[in-house]
């Protein structure tokens, strides 16, 4: 009988290298932001900044699509933690030294990029790691590495900037990012050098024409699963990304602590998501997926009542807490599911271009939206559950017109 054991050595350290890698980044993320939040207490400055340090990760996902299918993947990940690490030390010589808003612009938009280009040699590498029966299981396991990151990092991250402000919280990013590095040169990853053409831009784009041509040819219903994610994406994934530390810190006044609980939820969402993932996705039919769609716009909706005048700031909080628990659970076996199902479906050989570019196309309107929603909570403080609300009854739509989409998904047209 073939061995279908998951926990082989090479994966198992780029679990732990995930591990380590990604605590460093969620705390990162949760801190800066915050950080220009309480220093500028602009909401809409807020989601201007986190729009734009969303755009290199789009931009970078397609051309680290392309050189996850011709670089050892190793070799990408080792670079690319060793290279966060040495941006977060110039970043705190540079911080008190140059204006806040360019400097946290330009750290954003370097950490997001690298995040774009890193993911999809992550993504490429689980077939190469695991046997085909359990990649279900190593996709729910890579998903639950992130998503336990989330937890922890905003839990921990909440409770060290509110007591000692920003710096601790760049020295562990720093530790993380260099050991993650250091062990990741010890995996293995099978790779198989690939011809190239004449130039990194002639190799960059026939590697995306192939890979459009094939979506086009063989699997156009793909097209249609992008479009389903980046309208969610627009209209319900950036009200969450910004409208969760709006509505904790400005709009209920809750502390920093408050806003790592919040966000930690997610992180604990994701975890249980990946979780029963692990051990639902091959049980539960990817026709259903409008149904995950669908509960994401009911706790958006809650939300939005949890900002009416008549709920108490306290309870209103933990109204928010535990929506964004259910959202990250439901949105977590959303994702696993795609992501095996696009897998499956796609030759190893291309497997790098296409996982990224259904995340680079379904996030690019992602910045818009935390733009515009920047803007709403800035211009509707006092009646911003009509925000939410409205975020919650376009989504449920989407999630309606969604249904024969992952139907046809499943049949593999």
């Amino acid at each position: 009988m073939k061995n279908t054991r998951i926990f082989k050595r090479d994966f198992t350290m780029v679990v732990i290298g995930q591990i380590i890698s990604l605590f460093g980044n969620a705390i990162l993320r949760f801190a800066l932001p915050l950080y220009l939040l309480r220093e500028t207490d602009s909401s809409s400055l807020f989601g201007a900044v986190t729009a734009c340090s969303f755009i290199p990760m789009v931009i970078f996902s397609f051309l680290g699509g392309v050189i996850a299918d011709r670089v050892n993947k190793r070799n990408i990940m080792v670079a690319l933690d060793f290279f966060t690490a040495i941006i977060i030390v110039v970043f705190y010589f540079a911080l008190g030294q140059i204006p806040l808003v360019p400097l946290m612009i330009v750290m954003l938009m370097l950490l997001y990029g690298i995040s774009g280009a890193y993911q999809p040699s992550v993504q490429a590498s689980i077939p190469l790691l695991v046997d085909y029966e359990a990649l279900a299981k190593g996709n729910a396991i890579i998903n639950m590495v992130s998503t336990l990151s989330n937890l922890l990092g905003p839990a921990i991250g909440g409770v060290l900037f509110g007591a000692f402000g920003l710096t601790p919280i760049l020295v562990i990013s720093i530790v993380c990012f260099t050991i993650s590095a250091i062990m990741e040169i010890f995996i293995h990853i099978p790779y198989q050098k690939r011809d190239k053409e004449k130039g990194v831009f002639a190799t960059v784009r026939n590697d995306l024409i192939e890979s459009f041509y094939f979506v086009k040819r063989e699997k156009p219903i793909f097209l249609s699963v992008v479009g389903i994610l980046a309208i969610f994406n627009l209209v319900l994934s950036a009200a969450m990304i910004v409208g969760i530390p709006v509505m904790v810190v400005q709009v209920l006044g809750m502390s920093d602590a408050d806003l790592g609980i919040a966000q930690g939820a997610l992180g604990l969402g994701g975890l249980i998501g990946g979780l029963l993932a692990g051990t639902s996705t091959q049980k539960i039919k990817i026709r259903y997926n409008y149904i995950y769609l669908m509960i994401c716009s009911a706790t958006a909706l809650i939300m939005g009542i949890s900002l009416m005048s008549v709920v108490p700031s306290s309870i209103g909080f933990w109204l928010i807490t535990v929506m964004s628990f259910i959202t990250m659970c439901v949105s977590t076996m959303f994702t696993i599911s795609i992501f095996t199902v696009v897998q499956q479906q796609t030759p190893i050989h291309l497997l790098g271009k296409v996982m990224a570019t259904i995340i680079a196309v379904s996030s690019c309107f992602q910045p818009i939206g935390q733009a515009i929603y920047g803007e709403l909570f800035e211009n509707l403080e006092t009646i911003s559950w009509v925000i939410m609300v409205g975020a919650a009854i376009v989504s449920f739509g989407v999630s309606i017109l969604s249904k024969r989409i992952f139907y046809r998904l499943e049949k593999g047209e």
